[in-house]
C-alpha cells in the first residue's frame, strides 16, 4: 500500500514543498528513509515507531520505505515526523486517501515525541507562506506554532497537540478549530516596549546624537567611562525608531522563526529570544558578547543559519566594548553594512539573508 502526504522543508528564508511517499510492503521488517535526509530525519524512524505504538495504533511489521521528494533537495530537522506517521497510517488504510479526503489539500509538519505528542518546529511562518503559494487550503502543525502560521491569510491553520487528534480530524471524527488572528490587534499587542527612551534623565548631548542617528538611519559610536549610561541609552534606541510596518514585521519574524528564536522564553541581551511571540512587531535589539565568532555574527554552520546581523534586521545591532571584538569579526561587518544583505556560501548551499540594521557601538576612552 502507498500513502502520500505533503510537507515542507525550509531552505534559507524560503520553504519548499516536500512530498512524503510511504510504501508499506510485505517482506522482512525494515524502515528506510531516502531522499537526502540528514541525521535528524534518519533518527525520526525511532520516534515515529514509538509514537505510533504509544498513541494506540498498530505499527506495521513490514518493509516500510519512505521517500522524501524531490530526492535532490537536502532534508533536515524533525518537522517530517508527523507527516511520516500520517503517511504510514494512510498506507495501512487508517486514513482515507481519496480525492475528497482533506489529506490531499493539507500541508502537515510537526515533530513527534515518543508518547505521540506533537512538539513545535522552526520555520512555521515560511512554511505557511509556501502552503499559500502552492494552493493548499489547510495546514496542520504543532499547537505552539499555530498563531505564528495563522498570520498568513487564505490558509486554514489547525494546531494539533497529539497524533491521534490529527488522525481523527483527517477521518472527520473530530473537529479542530482553525487558529485565527487579528493582524492589527496582534501588531498592537506585540509592539509594546518594556523600556522607553523617555526613561533617561540628563545625558542631553548623547540623547541628541541618538535622536539624529535614529531620524537619519545613521550608525553611532558612543565613548564614555564605565557606568556613564552607554548601554542604557543603546537599549532604548529601538523605542524612538519608526514603528514597524506589517511587511517588515513578517520579514523579521520569518528570520527569527528560521533561527528557532520565537519559542525562546524572555527577551534578553544578545543570544536570547524574543519572548515566544508569534509576531515580532518591535524593532529587534541584538547585543552579542565580544567573544562572538565571525560565523556567529554574519551566520554560518554546515547548514547556514542567520547570524546576529540578520537577527538585527530592521532593528539595532549593539556592540558593547567595541575594541574587545576580534578584528576578523569587525571586518565581516563591512559588506552587510554596505549592501544590507549577507550571503553565506557553503559546500552544500549558498543562502542570502537580509541584514539592514542600525549599528550602535560603545567603548571606553
Amino acid at each position: 500500500m502507498l500513502g502520500k502526504v505533503s510537507s515542507c522543508a525550509v531552505d534559507g528564508l524560503e520553504a519548499s514543498l516536500v512530498g512524503v511517499e510511504v510504501d508499506v510492503a510485505s517482506g522482512l521488517p525494515l524502515f528506510a528513509v531516502v531522499g537526502l535526509p540528514d541525521a535528524a530525519v534518519k533518527e525520526s524512524r525511532d520516534r515515529v515507531r514509538a509514537a505510533i505504538k504509544n498513541a494506540g495504533f498498530s505499527f506495521p511489521v513490514k518493509k516500510i520505505t519512505i521517500n522524501l521528494a524531490p530526492a535532490d533537495l537536502k532534508k533536515e530537522g524533525s518537522a517530517f515526523d508527523l507527516p511520516m506517521a500520517v503517511g504510514i497510517l494512510a498506507a495501512e488504510g487508517l486514513v482515507p486517501d481519496d480525492p475528497a479526503s482533506p489529506i490531499r489539500r493539507t500541508l502537515i509538519v510537526g515533530e513527534l515525541s515518543l508518547d505521540g505528542a506533537i512538539r513545535p518546529v522552526r520555520g512555521a511562518l515560511p512554511m505557511a507562506a509556501a502552503a499559500k503559494r502552492r494552493g493548499f487550503t489547510a495546514m496542520v502543525l504543532p499547537l505552539e506554532n499555530a498563531e505564528e502560521a495563522a498570520v498568513v491569510e487564505e490558509v486554514a491553520v489547525y494546531g494539533a497537540s497529539t497524533l491521534p487528534q490529527v488522525i481523527e480530524w483527517l477521518n472527520g471524527r473530530q473537529a479542530i478549530e482553525p487558529t485565527r488572528v487579528n493582524v492589527e490587534e496582534l501588531l498592537g499587542r506585540c509592539s509594546r516596549h518594556a523600556e522607553d527612551f523617555s526613561d533617561v534623565k540628563g545625558q542631553e548631548q548623547a540623547k541628541r546624537a541618538l535622536e539624529i542617528a535614529a531620524a537619519g538611519g545613521h550608525h553611532v559610536l558612543m565613548m564614555g567611562p564605565p557606568g556613564s549610561g552607554k548601554t542604557m541609552l543603546a537599549r532604548r534606541v529601538p523605542t524612538i525608531l519608526p514603528g514597524m510596518e506589517f511587511d517588515e514585521a513578517i520579514q523579521t519574524t520569518t528570520i527569527h522563526s528560521v533561527a528557532g528564536m520565537l519559542r525562546a522564553s524572555g527577551q534578553g541581551r544578545g543570544g536570547e529570544g524574543d519572548g515566544g511571540r508569534s509576531l515580532i512587531a518591535t524593532r529587534p535589539f541584538r547585543a552579542p558578547h565580544h567573544t562572538i565568532s565571525d560565523a556567529g555574527m554574519v551566520g554560518g554552520g554546515q547548514t547556514p543559519r542567520p547570524g546576529e546581523v540578520s537577527l538585527a534586521h530592521h532593528g539595532v545591532l549593539f556592540l558593547d566594548e567595541l575594541p574587545e571584538f576580534r578584528r576578523n569579526v569587525l571586518e565581516v561587518l563591512r559588506q552587510p553594512l554596505e549592501d544590507g544583505t549577507v550571503t553565506i556560501s557553503r559546500a552544500a548551499a549558498a543562502v542570502t539573508y537580509p541584514a539592514r540594521f542600525m549599528l550602535v557601538a560603545a567603548m571606553n576612552p
